[in-house]
């Protein structure tokens, strides 16, 4: 590696004694590639277009044969095809300049000789078609706009390790198109969903990142420290409380997309920096959440697909609504014959858990901590197409508003789409002294070593306490909803830097090969 990286620094500076930089400051292509593919699908084999074009991108691969050379150039949107010829560059010295000044190279054995691929290049030239009919710029004048020290990847192998893909991103986006594409459909996706607020008179607004009391959710938080205030913080695991706080303040209709910090487990659908939207409307319920939830997911499927059925690692997903709705208790008895709505006490529900094979967690020291244990192991995974669960237990849902008809239950529910939960939402609790109760209880086991358990947000219940009117709210993880969207098995496919543990690459170890 360090004699190939030599070799190329050998060039640079014998490009820029021929005053090509090698690190140009600008250049000005008139086509994209992938416009001019599609501008001239009519060019037949062999003919030439008096159509002079600029173009600009990195080479990806190069030919050279004789008196011929064929290099492909790839720019953001696709490649095409340079056609080299010997006596067209061997002309004349062609009289022009880039954007920014720098004179033209016509050379063939310059161009063939000093550029490799990964380097950046310019060129200007005709169109042409070659017998073979592959699209091609037949080059007259180019640029050297970057000389690349380091190779791209061997290009039958590419990036075969996946460590190395998530590590060196910028090279797993050279040479993969589909890795490029998952983050176009990412940011597409992104796009309609505000554009979809939006039109529906939600405004997004901004809440805090640092916080000094975390909340909205069970998460250990990533704590962090403000020096000149002296004052310990944390990053948020959830925008919840503060959106509440807009609500209790007048705004009827509110949401952020932006990022979430969580102190947990790295897995194909965990990573401890994600992204969520999170939607309240006041004068709505879980019902009217659920509505909301179709309508938004379905819409930007088909803006970003093209369709609400897609499939997914092999399965067809069908997400055109209404979608299934079922409550847990429901859920659980139809998969494994437990109905939780008969035990009196935990004791009963986990012998009978137990009599099923099924697991019950100590921590799990209710009958309805038990139901969402036995819900976990027994129907979670089989929710392929989307299902809304409903009516949590009240003891795994401290921010959602007791049921109105079902003792022991809140208007909660949760979407599951390929066996991973996808949104959550409630019909918010607005009762202060109910709120206190629960984030105390919730705090009380905190104490007890439950790192994830909320804590007492004093601020929180005064704004609930101003008064905070009826509201439905709702959260949708992002980087789920593209995992599914996009084909994508895991999590850091569709994260373009996801977290990894620190990695050092042995001196010499080419790019692509195994790190530790």
């Amino acid at each position: 590696m360090s004699e190939l990286r030599e070799t190329r620094l050998e060039k640079a500076r014998a490009l820029a004694e021929l005053g090509q930089g090698p690190y140009a400051l600008r250049f000005d292509p008139s086509h994209r590639t992938a416009a001019l593919q599609q501008d001239h699908a009519d060019l037949a084999k062999g003919e030439e277009r008096d159509l002079e074009v600029a173009v600009a991108g990195r080479v990806m691969t190069r030919r050279v044969m004789g008196k011929l050379a064929f290099f492909t150039l790839a720019d953001e949107t696709g490649p095409i095809q340079l056609y080299l010829e010997k006596s067209t560059l061997d002309g004349p010295p062609p009289e022009v300049a880039s954007a920014d000044g720098a004179a033209a190279l016509g050379s063939f054995a310059q161009i063939t000789s000093l550029v490799d691929a990964g380097d950046l290049i310019g060129v200007r030239g005709t169109l042409r078609r070659t017998d073979r009919g592959e699209l091609s710029v037949k080059v007259t004048a180019w640029w050297m706009l970057t000389k690349g020290l380091q190779p791209l990847p061997d290009k039958w192998h590419g990036l075969a390790d996946v460590e190395t893909r998530y590590r060196q991103r910028y090279l797993d986006l050279i040479v993969s198109p589909q890795t490029r594409e998952t983050f176009r459909r990412r940011a597409r996706m992104v796009s309609a969903m505000r554009r979809w607020l939006d039109e529906r008179d939600f405004l997004e607004i901004e809440t805090p990142v640092l916080q000094s009391v975390p909340g909205g959710a069970d998460a250990r938080p990533f704590e962090t420290h403000h020096n000149a205030l002296d004052l310990p913080l944390t990053l948020r695991i959830a925008t919840e409380l503060h959106l509440k706080r807009l609500v209790v303040g007048g705004f009827e209709r509110v949401y952020e997309l932006g990022r979430i910090f969580r102190n947990e487990g790295i897995s194909t659908r965990h990573n401890p920096e994600f992204t969520s939207v999170e939607i309240y409307q006041a004068y709505a319920d879980y019902t009217d959440m659920m509505d909301l939830t179709e309508q938004l997911i379905a819409s930007v499927c088909e803006q970003v697909c093209g369709s609400t059925t897609i499939t997914y690692q092999g399965t067809e997903i069908d997400l055109t609504p209404p979608w299934r709705r079922g409550t847990m208790h429901e859920l659980v008895e139809q998969a494994c014959g437990l109905d939780f709505n008969a035990f009196t006490s935990r004791e009963e529900a986990a012998a009978a858990m137990a009599a099923k094979g099924l697991e019950a967690p100590a921590l799990a020291d209710s009958v309805g901590r038990l139901l969402n244990e036995a819900f976990e192991q027994t129907v979670e995974a089989d929710l392929v197409q989307p299902t809304f669960v409903t009516d949590y237990p009240v003891e795994i849902s401290p921010l959602a508003r007791n049921h109105r008809s079902k003792p022991g239950l809140v208007e909660r529910f949760e979407l599951f789409i390929v066996g991973r939960e996808t949104a959550n939402a409630f019909s918010e609790l607005t009762d202060p002294v109910d709120q206190r109760q629960r984030l105390e209880a919730q705090q009380d086991r905190r104490a007890a070593g439950d790192l994830e358990a909320q804590g007492v947000d004093e601020d929180f219940l005064q704004a609930l306490e101003v008064g905070m009117p009826p509201t439905g709210g709702l959260g949708i993880g992002i980087d789920r909803l593209v995992m599914l969207l996009t084909d994508s098995p895991s999590i850091r496919d569709v994260i373009a830097f996801p977290l990894l543990r620190p990695g050092v690459r042995p001196e010499g170890q080419p790019q692509g090969h195994q790190e530790p």
